[in-house]
């Protein structure tokens, strides 16, 4: 590939959808690959380290941030996650455009260091329906499940900073949509 590939930020609440969909655009499109984060939560049923996460204890976590390994990094549900700049360095140097998925702490910290990225919130088609969503992964006590829903609340407000707004009434829509995103940005950026 001889241009340089484009980031693309994806945020939005948990349990939108954002995993699902950033799977089946990087099935439907060679060119884009996915930004491997780094996380110290338990990996969930399926996951494995070095495809989905980089899963690393809170101390390996602590040392990449006093080392300036990464581009964003937050901590949410009391779990840190972070974006390293190599992730983001090598793909996009290799002419990938690229995908990061990010919680709203992070988006907010890419917005500065990384400007030239595209930004793509994903949001339910109600909050009802995020509610339950979230409630039938059943992988999260009541607390952990009320400090969701509280936390989805205040990042659905975050949605006015992004580029493009998507809301996941149906994946394959959704997909569709974020795709026509990834063509224009494109064309514009030849």
């Amino acid at each position: 590939m001889s241009r340089r590939g484009i980031p693309f930020v994806v945020s939005g609440p948990s349990g939108v959808g954002k995993s699902t969909i950033v799977r089946q655009v990087i099935a439907n499109d060679r060119g884009v690959a996915f930004s491997i984060s780094h996380t110290t939560r338990r990996p969930r049923a399926g996951e494995k380290d070095g495809v989905d996460y980089f899963f690393v204890d809170r101390a390996e976590f602590q040392e990449l941030i006093a080392a300036d390994a990464f581009l964003e990094h937050a901590e949410y549900q009391g779990n840190l996650y972070g974006t390293s700049r190599a992730a983001v360095a090598r793909p996009t140097a290799e002419g990938y455009d690229l995908i990061l998925e990010v919680e709203i702490q992070g988006a907010q910290q890419l917005r500065k260091r990384l400007p030239e990225a595209v930004r793509i919130f994903i949001e339910p088609p109600s909050f009802e329906i995020l509610e339950e969503r979230l409630r039938g992964r059943s992988t999260e006590t009541d607390d952990v499940m009320r400090a969701r829903l509280e936390r989805a609340r205040e990042e659905l407000a975050y949605a006015d900073q992004c580029h493009h707004r998507i809301v996941n009434e149906s994946i394959d829509a959704a997909v569709d949509e974020f795709l026509e995103i990834v063509r224009e940005a494109r064309k514009e950026r030849g």
